[in-house]
Order: structure tokens, then sequence, then C-alpha cells
């Protein structure tokens, strides 16, 4: 369970105090990867939402201090000469292709996420996480097979599972509840509220929870108290995301 514990760390946050938003995106996986950014309608970072990443290698940019709903994510196996669109890539891909459109370019999952919200109001922290609400996909050549039968997935050329899906998403496959537009795995229709969607109604919560305790395991997982996490924002933190990090 120890090796587990490092596979679903996929995404690891680490924080560097400094007087300006600076991120740092490095890639410690043994292979390329294509990391990939989300940020929607406002606020953007200075550089561009998808980019190839050589094993071993990072980017550093600039971050509007106050970036909402930022997301940055990694995907695997992708070729966009011949197929420039979401399904690009075995897992994580997004509309644009290697360039992930700015509003509508969200991962394809299953892909283990870094979220941001920051702030510029001393009143108000940055907000942080790490989650696998979307189910995880990196580091994806050790033992992803480790995992719930009815969540392993997708598999490469080879058959080796290159990620584990979350309850929610994989319901139209392995057909968990039935519906995910009134499901209590997906938090929506008659339970999309905190009080109606309790963690111990989420299949294999406490599988993702017990393995990874500092993610976000479901939807309205902030209850754990080990999900979200904050940083004043007077200390105008950097932020590092690094993929595939070594045991600690």
């Amino acid at each position: 369970m120890k090796l587990l514990q490092v596979v679903l760390l996929a995404t690891s946050i680490i924080l560097d105090l400094a007087s300006a938003r600076t991120f740092t995106v490095f890639n410690g996986c043994p292979f390329t990867m294509w990391p990939a950014m989300f940020t929607g309608v406002g606020t953007a970072p200075d550089f561009p939402t998808g980019w190839e990443a050589a094993e071993f290698t990072s980017v550093t940019f600039t971050v509007p201090d106050n970036w909402q709903a930022g997301r940055i994510w990694g995907r695997r196996d992708c070729d966009f000469t011949t197929n420039p669109g979401p399904n690009s890539c075995l897992d994580g891909g997004c509309n644009g292709g290697l360039v992930c459109d700015p509003i509508t370019g969200t991962g394809v999952p299953p892909a283990t996420l870094a979220e941001f919200t920051l702030s510029t109001d001393a009143s108000i922290p940055d907000n942080y996480d790490v989650s696998l609400v979307d189910g995880y996909n990196l580091p994806m050549s050790l033992i992803l097979y480790i995992g719930p039968a009815p969540l392993i997935g997708p598999f490469d050329s080879t058959g080796f599972p290159v990620g584990c899906k979350s309850a929610c998403r994989e319901i139209q496959d392995a057909n968990l509840d039935g519906d995910p537009t009134n499901s209590p795995n997906c938090c929506s229709g008659q339970f999309n509220t905190p009080a109606t969607c309790p963690s111990s109604g989420v299949e294999f919560y406490s599988y993702f929870k017990s393995n990874c305790p500092d993610s976000y395991a479901y939807a309205f997982d902030e209850s754990s108290g080990t999900a979200l996490w904050t940083c004043a924002s007077t200390l105008v933190a950097d932020y590092t995301v690094t993929f595939c990090p070594p045991p600690s």
C-alpha cells in the first residue's frame, strides 16, 4: 500500500513563498507527457494551455494574483496529428488538441487535477488542492493496476492500465448506480448538496481517501478537513506542480 500512496499522489503541490505569482510545472516522470491547463473565462496564466514536456523537464510562467478556478493536469500517449481534439490522448485530452481551448478545454477523465483559486484580498486566503474527483492518471507506468476492479482503465496498446476512474466517472461503463444525472456517486440530481451526498454514499470513497488523505476524493470532500488547503494571500506565494514526485 505504500507504493499505492506514491501513485495516488500523482500530482503534488509545494509552496514556495516569494513576492510574485510564479508557477513551475515539472515532469518527474521517466517519459514524455503533455501537461494541460484550464482557467475558463476571466484571468489566465501567461502561458499556453497545453504543451509537450520531455522527461525530467520543467517550465515556469506567471499567474495573475487573482487566478480563479485554475486547473493543471497531465496527459499521456498523445498524438495530435490525426485527431486534434479531446481524444488525442489516452487520458486527459481536451478540446483544442495540444493547446486546450480556453473556454471548453477541461480534461477528459481520468485525470489527476491540481486546482487553484488565488486571492488579492488579505482577508481571503489562496485555496489549492489535489483532486481525485475525476479519477487519477499519473504516474502511469508503476502500479495503477492496484485499484478497485470496476474502475481500472483506460489501457494502453499493450493492455497495461494507465488510469483509474472515479465512481462517478465510471457509471456509464460499469453501471455503478445507473444514472449519472441523479447519482450519490456524482452528487447530482437529488444528491446535489453536502447534506444529501455524504461521503458514506460514494462508492470506493474510503479506498481513495485512506490512500491519499490530503486529496479531494469526492465533490463535497471539504468536510473531511484534509481536502482543501489554504495559504494567506498576503504571502503572495509561488507554486510548483510536480508530476510523478519521488517517494517522500
